[in-house]
């Protein structure tokens, strides 16, 4: 069977939705030994290499641009030209465009060949795409998306007029409504001043629930320093900071069963009860 897709978008740039999207992959598969792809998918601002330490990638989303042209490239050779960390051992990550010249002539064609070789070679693939919804990328990834993630924060311009004219009015007119989306909610330090609840949130933006994220100080040193996937596995807290994000996911999946045995015992049990309650 062909793999799962979740699609990862900001509400507006710049708010740590990527580093939630890669979180999110690391440790679905750290926590299920399953395969599990990233793909950068921000045509304009691909920056996961750098954050790897990755200065000079040896396969990139524009090197492999002939071949989805050509209709040629496979699952098999998409694994291949795939990053691998050395921890954990099922992630596999393709980064991005860096000929940013070359943004505008990726094509529906080219994503949707992309995404289908994606779901061939990996379980699951965990796009990270841009706020804006001015590219195939963003829009392919979205449509095609088993589960629709949409990043924000607790800030009134943060999720107020860019979900609204992106999200809100060119969604639909690809088939997407806002309450298929689900809302990923960044908390920050706003609510001492005036920030905005998950329940505001949905009321605003139209999108459905899924989960709060609060995010370790430390981790965005990590992004400076290309040492994220070594943060990340340094210590068991650090990628543990995704779960309330990959818990539900992998739930959704039907994977709790297929959890690793040295996971937490209490994980399995929750995530077995969320599958039968849904």
């Amino acid at each position: 069977m062909s793999g799962r897709l979740a699609a990862f978008a900001g509400s507006t740039p710049n708010i740590g939705t990527s580093l939630t999207a890669f979180g999110t992959a690391y440790r679905v598969a750290a926590l299920t030994g399953r395969k599990v792809g990233f793909l950068c998918l921000n045509l304009k601002s691909a920056k996961t290499h750098l954050y790897l330490g990755v200065d000079k990638p040896d396969v990139t989303l524009d090197g492999v641009r002939p071949e989805l042209r050509a209709g040629t490239l496979t699952g098999d050779k998409l694994r291949r030209y795939a990053f691998q960390p050395p921890r954990p051992g099922g992630l596999h990550v393709l980064f991005g465009n860096l000929s940013r010249e070359q943004a505008e002539y990726y094509e529906p064609e080219d994503m949707r060949q992309l995404l289908a070789a994606s779901r061939e070679a990996f379980d699951l693939t965990i796009a990270d795409v841009s706020a804006y919804w001015d590219n195939a990328a963003t829009i392919c990834a979205m449509r095609e998306a088993d589960e629709r993630f949409l990043v924000t924060t607790d800030s009134l311009s943060h999720f107020q007029e860019d979900v609204q004219r992106w999200t809100g009015q060119v969604g639909p007119q690809f088939g997407m409504s806002p309450e298929q989306f689900q809302l990923v909610l960044l908390q920050g330090n706003h609510r001492s001043t005036g920030g905005f609840g998950m329940k505001e949130i949905r009321k605003e933006t139209g999108c459905a629930e899924f989960a709060e994220l609060k995010l370790l100080e430390s981790v965005h040193l990590q992004l400076d320093s290309g040492r994220l996937d070594e943060w990340l596995a340094a210590e068991e807290r650090h990628a543990a900071a995704f779960d309330a994000v990959a818990e539900p996911l992998i739930g959704r999946l039907n994977w709790a069963s297929r959890l690793q045995k040295t996971d937490r015992p209490w994980m399995r049990r929750l995530l077995m009860h969320r599958r039968r309650k849904t």
